[in-house]
C-alpha cells in the first residue's frame, strides 16, 4: 500500500446472530471476510455485539429506553436524547428495534469497551494477528442533519491524537486541537456496512501505526466521553430554562461546572442593574442589594435572581438581611 493509503474492506457473509454465539470465530470463517493483517482495524456494530451477548428484550421500547437512561437531556414529541449508563449521549438511548426479532428491542453492551477487548483477544487467538476492534453505533450530532457513527467501544487503538503542543507548520502552536481517531474510524467502516445491507462489519487497513502492540487496549472509548463538568450543552435549550425554574439546586446536573463568583456576580448584578458584592471565604458568597420595589415585584425579580444563580451552579444562601439575597455554590 502507499503510504497515507487508507483501504476500507467489507465484511461479507457473516449471517445472522444469536445470543452466545463466538462473535470472532463467526467473523474470521465469514465466506466474504478479508484475511486480518497485523494493524488492521476491525469495526462491528454494536447491534451484532449486543446480540452475541443477549442484550434482547422483550419489553415495551420506553420501558427499555428508561432503564438504560442516566439521565434525560431533551425531549421532543416522541424523541429522547439521553444520557445513557456509558456517558454516551444519544437519542432512545442507543436502543434499536431494527434488524432484531418482532417485538424486542436490543440494549448497547453493558461495557463496550470490555466487549472490544474480548473480542480483540479472541482474534489474536484464532488468528496471531495483532488487530484492533473498534465497536460502533450510530449517533446524530447537535447542528447538523443525519447520522454519522461513532466509536462506543476500543481495544487496541489510540483514540484521540493529541495535537497540543505541536506547531502547525506557520508557526503557530496548537492548543486544543485533537482528532477522534476512533470515531472517524468507525464513520469510515460505516461507508461500506451500510444500515440495509446486513453488513455489520469492516477491516480498516492502513492504520498501524496507530493499533497498540498485543496485551495494550489502551483507555477505550470512554476517554472519548466529556466530563459532565466540562459540558456546555448538557441539556437541551428548553430543558435547561425549565431545570432553573424548577429543579433543586442541590441535584443540579446538565449545566457544567459552577461559574466563579465573578461571572455569577456579573450576570445577577444584570437583573439588577446595580453593583453586587462579591466576598470571598469558604465558602465564597455572592451578595446582591435588592432595590426598593413593591412585594409583588420584589418577588419576582427574587425567583429570577434564583434560576439564573441555579443556571449558573449556585443556590440561595443562608443570609438574613432583609435588604439582599446571598449565594453560594450549589456544591456547598
Amino acid at each position: 500500500m502507499t503510504p497515507g493509503t487508507v483501504l476500507v474492506l467489507p465484511v461479507d457473509g457473516l449471517g445472522e446472530v444469536t445470543a452466545g454465539d463466538d462473535l470472532a470465530a463467526l467473523l474470521v470463517a465469514a465466506p466474504g471476510s478479508p484475511r486480518l493483517e497485523d494493524g488492521d482495524v476491525l469495526v462491528v456494530t454494536s447491534k451484532v455485539v449486543s446480540k452475541a451477548e443477549g442484550r434482547h428484550s422483550d419489553l415495551p421500547k420506553e420501558a427499555v429506553v428508561t432503564a438504560e437512561t442516566d439521565r434525560v437531556l431533551a425531549t421532543r414529541a416522541d424523541t429522547r436524547i439521553v444520557r445513557t449508563r456509558h456517558g454516551l449521549v444519544l437519542a432512545g438511548a442507543g436502543v434499536d428495534a431494527s434488524n432484531t426479532a418482532a417485538g424486542t428491542t436490543l440494549a448497547l453492551p453493558l461495557d463496550p469497551d470490555a466487549s472490544a477487548v474480548r473480542l480483540r483477544e479472541a482474534l489474536l487467538d484464532l488468528t496471531g494477528r495483532n488487530v484492533a476492534v473498534v465497536v460502533s453505533d450510530t449517533a446524530g450530532r447537535a447542528w447538523r442533519e443525519g447520522q454519522t457513527d461513532i466509536a462506543i467501544g476500543v481495544a487496541g487503538l489510540q483514540v484521540l491524537d493529541e495535537h497540543a503542543g505541536r506547531d502547525d507548520g506557520y508557526g503557530n502552536v496548537l492548543a486544543v486541537t485533537a482528532p477522534a481517531v476512533a470515531d472517524e474510524i468507525a464513520a469510515a467502516g460505516d461507508l461500506v456496512k451500510g444500515k440495509l445491507s446486513r453488513r455489520p462489519a469492516a477491516v480498516v487497513r492502513g492504520l498501524a501505526a496507530r493499533v497498540l502492540p498485543p496485551g495494550e487496549h489502551g483507555p477505550g472509548a470512554r476517554a472519548l466521553v466529556r466530563a459532565e463538568s466540562h459540558d456546555m450543552f448538557g441539556l437541551g435549550a428548553r430543558e435547561a430554562v425549565l431545570a432553573a425554574l424548577t429543579a433543586d439546586a442541590a441535584s443540579v446536573r446538565g449545566f457544567g461546572a459552577p461559574a466563579t463568583a465573578r461571572v455569577v456576580a456579573h450576570h445577577l448584578g444584570v437583573l439588577v442593574d446595580g453593583e453586587v458584592l462579591v466576598a470571598g471565604g469558604a465558602p465564597a458568597t455572592v451578595d446582591v442589594p435588592l432595590p426598593s420595589v413593591d412585594e409583588r415585584a420584589l418577588g419576582r425579580l427574587e425567583a429570577r435572581l434564583t434560576a439564573a444563580a441555579f443556571a449558573l451552579g449556585w443556590r440561595a444562601g443562608s443570609g438574613t438581611d432583609p435588604d439582599r439575597l446571598s449565594f453560594v455554590e450549589a456544591t456547598q
